[in-house]
Parts: C-alpha cells; sequence; structure tokens
C-alpha cells in the first residue's frame, strides 16, 4: 500500500533537456557525475527484519487533492493463508478510473515478494499500466496499449533482489527499527523500461493529530526515490526528479498506517491517502 508513483520518469531522462537553451548540459554532467554514481544503486538496500508479523483485515481508505476534494474510495483486504500473505488495495474513481494492486508475500524474518500485480487504467491516469512482478521467476511482464490503440506484451526477466519493496512499503516503514537514520530498500517501477530505484526511508520526527478529541502523535516519514545511474544525475537538472512521499504511522506495539501524501503517478497532482470510518445513516430520519 502506497502512493509511490509507478511511472517514475525514469525512463523518460535519458536523451532530454542536452542542448536546450538555459539549461545544463546533461550529458556533460553524466559523464561527470557516473563515477559518482557507480555503488548507489539498490545494492546496498538491506532487507527489512519482521518486527510486526502482519495478518487478516480489512481496511477503509479514501483519496482526497490537496483541495479536499475526494477522488476515490478504496478496500485493502489482506488474508493470511499457507504462511503467505496477499494483500489487494483496490481505488475506485468517482471519474470511472481504477487502480489495483494485489500483492503475495511472505514475512519469515524479512519481508520477502512472491508477486505483484498492479493496474492503473481510466481517465485519472494519462499512461496506463499493467505490471507483474515474479520473483520466483524473476520475470516483470508489462501491457500498455501501443500507438496503433493494440495491447503490447513485454516480458523480462531480470535479477530482482528478494528484499523487493512493491506493495510493501508501509509495512516495511511500520517494521522500520527505531532510531533508525535510514532505511533503503529496491523497488521496480514501470518505465518504459522496467528498472529498479531505491527508496529512501528518513524518519520525521512526530506530528500531532487529533481522535475523538484526544490529542495523539504519529510517526513522520519521508520518502525519497534514488534513480541512480546515469539518469539519476540529469533527473533532477531537468526537473524529472520524483517528489518525495510523505508517510504517517501509529508506533508502538501494534504498529498501523494513518496517511500518505505524493502523487500516483509521475508529474501526478500530490493525494492524501488517509484512513476512513463508515457512515451510517441518523438514526432519527432512517425509521428504526
Amino acid at each position: 500500500m502506497s502512493l509511490i508513483p509507478v511511472l517514475c520518469c525514469a525512463g523518460q531522462v535519458t536523451g532530454q533537456g542536452a542542448g536546450q537553451a538555459g539549461k545544463p548540459d546533461a550529458g556533460k554532467a553524466a559523464k561527470q557525475g557516473a563515477g559518482q554514481a557507480r555503488g548507489q544503486a539498490a545494492g546496498q538496500a538491506a532487507p527489512v527484519l519482521v518486527r510486526h508479523v502482519m495478518g487478516t483485515l480489512h481496511g477503509f481508505l479514501e483519496l482526497r487533492t490537496e483541495d479536499g476534494k475526494v477522488v476515490a474510495y478504496g478496500d485493502l483486504v489482506q488474508v493470511a493463508s499457507g504462511g503467505n500473505i496477499t494483500a489487494q488495495l483496490t481505488f475506485h474513481f468517482t471519474d470511472g478510473s481504477i487502480d489495483d494492486e494485489t500483492t503475495v508475500f511472505s514475512q519469515r524474518h524479512t519481508f520477502q515478494l512472491i508477486t505483484d500485480h498492479h493496474i492503473q487504467r481510466g481517465p485519472f491516469f494519462p499512461h496506463p499500466i499493467d505490471l507483474m512482478i515474479d520473483t520466483r521467476t524473476q520475470q516483470v511482464t508489462v501491457r500498455s496499449e501501443g500507438r496503433d490503440g493494440k495491447d503490447e506484451v513485454k516480458t523480462r526477466h531480470m535479477q530482482l533482489p528478494p528484499n523487493l519493496a512493491d506493495g510493501l512499503v508501509s509495512n516495511i516503514i511500520a517494521n522500520i527499527r527505531p532510531g533508525a537514520a535510514e532505511t533503503r530498500v529496491p523497488m521496480l517501477v514501470a518505465t518504459s523500461d522496467p528498472r529498479i530505484v531505491t527508496l529512501v526511508i528518513s524518519p520525521r520526527g512526530e506530528d500531532a493529530y487529533s481522535l475523538a478529541g484526544s490529542s495523539r502523535k504519529a510517526l513522520h516519514y519521508e520518502i525519497k526515490i534514488e534513480i541512480g545511474g546515469v539518469a539519476g544525475i540529469v533527473a533532477p537538472m531537468i526537473g524529472k526528479q520524483p517528489p518525495n512521499i510523505q508517510v504517517w504511522i501509529i508506533g508502538g506495539q501494534a504498529p498501523c498506517f494513518l496517511r500518505e501524501q505524493g502523487p500516483l503517478y509521475a508529474d501526478g497532482p500530490v493525494l492524501t491517502m488517509e484512513l476512513v470510518s463508515p457512515t451510517w445513516p441518523d438514526a432519527n430520519h432512517s425509521g428504526n
């Protein structure tokens, strides 16, 4: 469960910005920084130990714009079976669009992704995607619409790290060791050429919120997306660096997701994802 933009702009970086008046020479900068970029890829990310075992749950969520307009409602259904967890997060948008992600993972000592299938389609998404990751076969399949309007299916064999974070970001944050200055995890993004980026998760202290008039404190984390390589050097120069994502959770013995802010896709609007409670008809008008 996360608002990490699936189209991370990494595939849009190469060849853009170079030679344009008033902008840095991206090619020159890439050559100068290539040596610095080596060793900063997702390989440095370490597995996060499971401190809180996930189980069966059903949660209700909504997506709101910065001006407070609700654009989608969602369900998170998570089921434990046979030692694995299957979590499906589905958002239905008011314009008919859908964002659906089904993640299967294990949690023996560390979180290990087994499969992740993420679909975004409808008018809300300018670039619909259908991304399937299977760590057992080390295959990544991307379905997209070609220029002729027909579906294109591309399957690629990749060396996927065992601690891939797709579909697991909120679970990982809930299990970060208190006091950890920084946590780095790899994530695969569906660019034109799928690639692995690094999520750098850093604590940002505590923020106040209220619950039924009672003052509480939430743990605030910030997620920076490191593209890495030459593309990562060029991206900030041409305005293609993905924005940071903000996440709030309840800490303690039973950590719980509370809130997240960020775009759903590259260059998309900043949305807020929050837990919501059911609303009931007023008893005085329901006839009961």
